[in-house]
């Protein structure tokens, strides 16, 4: 029996352009967050109002997820990261939800990254900023990066 190689299909990056690729970020996030985890009830809150929703879509389907917001000034968070199983879209949203705040007038991002995920975001940029501690049951490192100037 031989077995063909498929390369992994690529995404598309962008931000939620309609109703339905919203429901689409949070079906993700759902999925990973309250299913798969169970770190929420519901991961659903007030940021949601306010925050830009990234998906990354394959063949018209909502395969990974990630918000981002201004904290103060030129200070963004990125959470929510969700990609769901057999896709490799996480670096992709990590990077694109990076270069949207950077050219939304960012200077900086931070992140409260699980533990478990802290090589992949170093991997990408990211350094430690500060302990690590607990959230939701989870160790969680705070992590930053400096947003390029080029994006801005």
């Amino acid at each position: 029996m031989s077995t063909t190689y498929s390369p992994p299909r690529v995404a598309s990056l962008r931000l939620a352009a309609d109703a339905a690729e919203l429901a689409g970020h949070f079906a993700v996030r759902r999925a990973m967050f309250v299913e798969r985890q169970r770190l929420f009830e519901d991961d659903r809150d007030e940021r949601d109002a306010d925050a830009l929703h990234a998906v990354a879509v394959i063949d018209g389907e909502v395969v990974g997820a990630v918000r981002l917001y201004p904290l103060s000034g030129t200070l963004w968070k990125g959470d929510r990261l969700a990609v769901l199983p057999g896709h490799h879209a996480g670096a992709d949203l990590v990077n694109f939800a990076v270069r949207t705040a950077g050219e939304r007038g960012g200077s900086r991002m931070v992140a409260q990254v699980q533990v478990a995920n802290v090589r992949f975001f170093e991997r990408l940029g990211w350094v430690k900023d500060g302990e690590p501690a607990l959230y939701r049951g989870v160790m969680h490192q705070p992590m930053a990066i400096a947003l390029s100037a080029a994006s801005r």
